[in-house]
């Protein structure tokens, strides 16, 4: 009786029990249940590929093997991790970076990269071992590679590891199960059309996390590809003749704005960033003389030096402050009134009588030196913020410098001083205070080539294949016989006997016009000669050029400095001839043949102050 008892008691009991746990809380046990077994895992969008304009790709995803951990699924994580060091020589690095990430936001079960590019010996090692090593995964995964390497580093850029200050910012959710982020060039700009979106899948793990099976997908929306203006061939040819100089060459496209090339030199191996670049590697980097991390497009800000003689031609020609019959006697010096101090030539004794294409064409200083005090500031920084000086081009690229353009107004901001005279005549000449970018020269010199129509530079020639339109803005309303003028006064430096850059006119089967130009790094006293053979090498003079071409149709506008090069006339016009002539005879508006000239060249420019 007391069995039977006993026996109802209990079975009472699992009755009651039964009901509880498929009745009365059969919704909230089915609901652990669940979060127990299905999990979300975050499926990574594919990244969108970079391409240059004619489809040669620039960015690209390769597979390549991943180590993960996925820490709820080991029940000591720092032996694991020291099992895995030993195995794999994790090096420091790696072990820091996971530490990092496992304390970012993430899903439970997600996993954790350890080691990216794993070798086949790797591989191999882990799948004997696995037994041994609860929570880890090998995953193929797509890992962004620039085919490329140190070529246009500083153009597309490249990406790398999350890290805490970008964890802050971005939106969480949107990053679940990416690993990477634009870092500089294009791949930072255009980040959120490269990333595309996340998508999820829903998966029934057992007990120790393994996926069963996957219950629901919503697939990731791949990132947009990209079609860049930059021309791979002409940037590559650029690389080539940069190779060995600290340089900068930027290319535009004078009928569109597109920047056909985007070069600085010395550059590096972008892949080198992807997935995380080692200490030692990346302190070579920062402490190279050479400086190759620098973008000298769009941060190196130099004297524009002779290559503004153009434009504040322009400027005198445009305020009727000279016409282009008025003249000079260049004795090879110049002094303002009631002052004491020479202004010189480059030239020792001067060029003679001088007219506005002789000045552009010798490059005069004296010219500019009188031109300048005759016009004054004011008109010199008013036609160069207009042309692309002293202020940012808005090009789509991340980062830039804005040079300066020096004004009254912003050397009492930035010094505290007023405007003295002399300061005008150094202006007039590109020296002083001046500093702009080769970008700034390059879009000067389009402006110029498309007689005072601007055209903001920009890097993207297609999204998905679709091609992108920008504005035209008139910039000033100038007289076309001031224009040919002008034009005119550029070709004769290169097509002219005369000309300083003389010499790249023979041969050509069109017609160029330039400017060349040699910038002061360390000021010499006054009554001393410039002796490259009395200085170190970063102390030389700068070279630089610009140019556009055909002077009738004008299709390209390209700008060279080469730090420490000495002569733009030798050293840069050289690049810009080379590269004019490619562009010119790889793309279909080849121009009609010329009577080419056999200029003999002339003694090499060198601005003085």
């Amino acid at each position: 009786m007391g069995l039977s008892l006993l026996l109802a008691s209990l079975l009472a009991v699992l009755l009651l029990r039964y009901y509880d746990l498929q009745i009365k809380d059969h919704q909230r046990y089915a609901t652990l249940s669940d979060e127990n077994r299905v999990h979300v895992r975050a499926v990574a969008p594919t990244r969108g590929l970079i391409f240059d304009r004619n489809g040669v790709i620039l960015a690209e995803n390769r597979p390549s093997y991943t180590l993960s951990i996925v820490t709820e699924r080991t029940s000591d994580l720092e032996q694991l991790l020291a099992e895995l060091k030993a195995l794999l020589g994790l090096t420091d690095a790696e072990m820091a970076r996971f530490e990092e990430q496992k304390s970012q936001y993430r899903r439970p079960y997600e996993s954790i990269p350890l080691r990216f590019q794993l070798t086949e010996e790797n591989v191999a090692l882990l799948a004997v071992n696995e037994f041994r090593l609860p929570g880890i995964e090998v995953e193929v995964e797509l890992v962004r590679h620039y085919p490329f390497n140190e070529a246009f580093a500083h153009s597309v850029g490249y990406v790398g590891r999350i890290n805490d200050r970008e964890q802050a910012v971005i939106e969480k959710e949107r990053y679940e199960g990416t690993h990477v982020i634009g870092k500089i060039g294009i791949e930072k700009q255009y980040e959120d059309l490269l990333h595309g979106s996340v998508g999820y899948e829903y998966v029934e793990t057992d007990a120790r996390g393994n996926v069963l099976r996957v219950l629901e997908r919503e697939d990731a929306t791949p990132g947009e590809d990209l079609y860049l203006s930059i021309d791979s061939r002409l940037q590559l040819r650029a690389e080539e003749l940069l190779e060995g100089r600290r340089a900068s060459v930027v290319a535009i496209d004078v009928e569109t704005g597109e920047v056909l090339a985007l070069v600085s030199t010395p550059s590096y191996d972008a892949n080198m960033f992807v997935t995380g670049i080692s200490f030692k590697d990346y302190d070579s980097l920062l402490h190279n003389i050479n400086r190759p991390l620098y973008d000298r497009a769009l941060l190196g800000q130099y004297p524009p030096g002779s290559t503004v003689k153009p434009l504040y031609a322009l400027a005198g020609l445009a305020t009727g402050a000279v016409t282009k019959e008025w003249s000079i006697q260049d004795y090879g010096e110049f002094q303002l009134p009631n002052q004491e101090r020479v202004y010189r030539d480059w030239k020792r004794g001067g060029h003679g009588r001088v007219d506005l294409r002789i000045a552009v064409e010798q490059s005069c200083d004296v010219y500019f030196y009188e031109l300048g005090n005759m016009v004054g500031i004011d008109v010199l920084s008013e036609f160069g913020h207009m042309f692309g000086l002293g202020h940012k081009t808005g090009i789509d690229m991340p980062s830039e410098m804005s040079g300066i353009m020096p004004s009254r107004e912003w050397k009492r901001a930035a010094r505290g001083l007023s405007w003295y005279p002399g300061d005008t005549i150094n202006a007039s000449i590109g020296q002083g205070f001046s500093l702009v970018t080769p970008l700034q020269l390059a879009q000067m010199t389009a402006n110029i080539a498309r007689r005072g129509v601007s055209l903001k530079p920009h890097m993207i020639h297609a999204v998905n294949e679709r091609e992108i339109e920008v504005a035209q803005n008139p910039l000033v309303d100038i007289a076309p016989d001031h224009w040919n003028t002008v034009h005119s006064a550029m070709e004769d430096v290169v097509h002219s006997m005369r000309g300083t850059a003389s010499a790249q006119g023979r041969g050509l089967s069109f017609r160029m016009a330039g400017k060349t130009g040699t910038a002061q790094v360390v000021g010499i006293p006054q009554d001393a000669e410039y002796d490259p053979e009395l200085l170190e090498e970063f102390m030389l003079d700068h070279a630089l050029f610009v140019s556009f071409a055909p002077v009738e149709d004008p299709k390209i506008a390209i700008a060279v400095v080469i730090e420490n090069g000495e002569h733009g006339s030798s050293v840069a016009a050289p690049v810009a001839r080379e590269l004019t002539v490619q562009w010119l005879e790889e793309n279909p508006w080849i121009v009609s043949q010329a009577d080419s000239d056999e200029s003999q060249p002339i003694e090499e420019e060198v601005d003085a102050i």
